[in-house]
């Protein structure tokens, strides 16, 4: 969704592609308090990341804390959510979970806050909306379980299983150079993982090669082609992981919105993958020499 088709909406208009009615705007974030001086989008209720995954690992939280969360907010199975972020890999990271729930309609402002307040539209102040609660989610849960994996899929993977592991790192992290995260101290690949592409070196928030300079998603067809490039295609099992969890929620989200159908994320990622013991990992220059033939052109 875009800022101006998101601003028809909260007016009323109508609009194509508009969601059932009980509809619900959330922001996302780690910490609404530090942000609240720039305002809001109006209507809009607030979801902390905190709730929906928990360290040390960052794994998300038991099934029935994030169904307990969901309910809070008056989120069922049937109630369509709209999200952005000041960082747009907080939404991305929530929707994914809602996904993974079973909440059927799960929608992402392009470019997030910050688009919001490049289009010139009004932000309101104050605390955020409270929306009511509901008593029941409305299907079995979680609906989508195969949305989310963990380290024992992965080793299936690497194992001969069907299905291609991709990393939503950047091109530093995947060739070793750099850990990216200053609470990972270990540098590499998970072995036989094929680039996927991200960001900027040394920002584990940036998503630039998804994104056109003002941060919205760039065309399919673009992030289809680096893929491909690299042995990534919609008819394969793909599982997309990073270092915790948030690129390759966005990396999810965008294959989930171009029809991608057998899509999952490695929740723990390279933080859980390099802390256990016995895991192997792919020292410097060996993942590219795994992915060199895909990659070239994109180096």
């Amino acid at each position: 969704m875009t800022p101006p088709w998101l601003a028809a909406l909260l007016d009323g208009e109508a609009v194509d592609g508009a969601p059932a009615r009980d509809w619900r705007l959330f922001e996302v974030s780690s910490d609404f308090g530090q942000q609240a001086a720039q305002g809001h989008i109006p209507g809009a209720g607030y979801l902390d990341t905190h709730d929906f995954e928990s360290g040390p690992l960052w794994n998300k939280v038991p099934d029935a804390a994030l169904m307990r969360v969901l309910l809070e907010h008056g989120i069922r199975c049937d109630t369509p959510v709209l999200l952005y972020g000041r960082n747009p890999l907080c939404a991305a990271r929530v929707a994914h979970l809602m996904l993974y729930a079973g909440v059927r309609d799960v929608r992402l402002l392009d470019g997030g806050f910050a688009a919001w307040l490049r289009a010139g539209l009004q932000v309101a102040m104050g605390a955020p909306r409270r929306y009511p609660s509901a008593k029941d989610f409305g299907s079995h849960f979680p609906a989508r379980p195969g949305y989310l994996v963990g380290m024992d899929r992965v080793r299936g993977i690497l194992d001969g299983d069907e299905g291609v592991l991709v990393s939503i790192r950047s091109r530093g992290e995947f060739t070793g150079q750099i850990s990216g995260y200053k609470y990972i101290s270990a540098r590499g690949e998970i072995p036989g993982a094929r680039w996927g592409h991200a960001g900027r070196d040394g920002d584990v928030n940036s998503m630039s090669d998804f994104h056109r300079p003002d941060g919205t998603m760039k065309p399919a067809a673009e992030i289809q082609a680096f893929w491909s490039a690299a042995g990534i295609h919609a008819d394969q099992p793909v599982t997309f992981y990073c270092g915790t969890g948030w690129r390759a929620s966005l990396a999810f989200f965008y294959a989930w919105v171009m029809n991608w159908e057998r899509i999952s994320v490695y929740d723990g990622g390279w933080l859980e993958w390099s802390s256990h013991p016995g895991n192997a990992g792919v020292a410097s220059g060996d993942g590219e020499r795994e992915n060199d033939r895909h990659q070239r052109e994109y180096s």
